[in-house]
């Protein structure tokens, strides 16, 4: 079955790489009886995964279930999962199946498996090695054939340092492991979701879908989006309920979602045009191209420090530390393996006086004259020549990879295709 027809049937959205490699894992394990370890942050989806290879394995007509253990009650959890015979605690009028007795030749999907205590998580290793478990309070033992997917929005081996998790239980659960992206990894498709979100509450309310104008989705895509695809339904059926004016506008974004202009991107617009104080889109190019400029203008002034140095044949005081500075371009390196650091034949002229810090460094008549003659370029202060400036030294960094190349210059790849298109950019 290939990734299209997958999405369709389980109603997932999106087209982003990171998606797509995670639906790949997904299918090509979901006919084995692999154990699989779904991590990523919370309200990505992880369940979704595991009823994709629940409904794609040989036990498809059998039974399904999931379990949050970290909503268990670690007093009661091993009951839950494992069952009791009557009177093994206060309470245990009867005896009781537990999850893995019911769920026999189906899939239990653990969700939160970080949040089980440690005594449950020997009792699963040992269904998971042999498939045997034993009822609480009972000393007869069972046999259970079930498939475990298990999730953790945490990081497992950060709690087996802190000794919180078995190393044995996670390398058990981890045979085929399956990293769900988070919104943030995937940004190019949270329109998609909003637009398929926006028409189900638009079927569900018996309204007209929501729309989004040029600055809202620029908002709502950049947003970091910390709940996920939860927090992003949420959203979009706060707005379909609220707004009475279905054109979305960043304003009334930002009065229903006040901590959507809230984000850490330093590349990317954190408001709009006269909203929160900030400044537009184009003054933000102009800035983040003169910080570009500028770190060009600073490796080729190390560069002239270098040339000055080994022309004039001044001593430098501490060579490591300016090999640490040389390090940032290959330029340097080179510059800096090709000096002649052996101790010279006169005494040195020091580039830099302790006692006088504004003596200038002393050229020699002969390295004086490369620099007499300069010619001053009048730079164009267009922003359309700026702007196709940038994106072309973008795709040149990126050899025309436009998703690269986009995420360098903080805008969305449909964005970058478009200006490419305007400018005419030879790719």
């Amino acid at each position: 079955m290939n990734l299209q027809a997958v999405k369709q049937r389980f109603g997932i959205i999106g087209r982003s790489e990171s998606l797509d490699r995670a639906l790949n894992v997904a299918v090509r394990v979901a006919p084995t009886e692999l154990t699989c370890l779904i991590n990523g942050e919370s309200g990505v989806g992880k369940e979704a995964f595991s009823k994709i290879i629940h409904e794609l394995s040989k036990r498809k007509h059998n039974k399904f279930i999931a379990i949050n253990t970290g909503a268990l009650p670690s007093g009661t959890i091993n009951s839950e999962l494992f069952g009791h015979d009557k009177g093994a605690f206060t309470g245990a009028t009867s005896d009781r199946k537990g999850y893995f007795e019911t769920v026999d030749g189906g899939t239990i999907f653990l969700d939160e498996i970080g949040e089980m205590p440690l005594d449950t998580q020997a009792y699963l290793l040992r269904v998971l090695e042999s498939g045997e478990f034993l009822r609480v309070g009972s000393s007869k033992v069972l046999k259970t054939d079930v498939r475990i997917v298990a999730a953790s929005n945490v990081d497992l081996m950060e709690k087996i340092k802190n000794g919180k998790f078995r190393e044995d239980l996670y390398y058990r659960l981890n045979t085929v492991p399956i990293h769900v992206p988070s919104l943030s990894e995937r940004r190019e498709d949270i329109y998609m979701l909003f637009r398929r979100f926006a028409i189900d509450f638009a079927e569900k309310y018996h309204t007209d879908s929501i729309q989004m104008d040029e600055h809202a989705r620029l908002l709502f895509e950049n947003y970091r989006w910390p709940g996920n695809i939860r927090e992003l339904k949420n959203a979009v059926e706060q707005l379909s309920v609220l707004s009475e004016n279905k054109m979305i506008t960043a304003e009334r974004l930002i009065d229903l979602k006040p901590n959507i202009n809230k984000r850490n991107l330093p590349a990317k617009l954190r408001d709009t045009d006269g909203i929160g104080g900030g400044s537009n889109f184009a003054e933000r190019e102009i800035i983040f191209k003169f910080l570009y400029e500028m770190k060009n203008d600073l490796s080729d002034l190390k560069s002239l420090v270098y040339e000055l140095i080994r022309t004039n044949d001044l001593s430098v005081p501490d060579l490591n530390k300016i090999r640490q500075l040389s390090s940032t371009t290959d330029k340097l390196d080179h510059m800096y393996k090709t000096m002649d650091t052996r101790t010279p034949t006169v005494e040195p002229r020091p580039y830099f006086d302790e006692k006088d810090e504004s003596r200038p460094i002393i050229l020699d008549k002969h390295s004086a004259n490369l620099y007499d003659e300069s010619e001053v370029v009048e730079e164009l202060l267009s922003l359309e020549s700026m702007e196709k400036d940038m994106i072309t030294k973008a795709l040149k960094k990126y050899k025309s990879r436009r998703k690269d190349a986009a995420k360098e210059l903080g805008i969305s790849e449909r964005t970058l295709y478009r200006k490419i298109k305007q400018y005419e950019i030879e790719k």
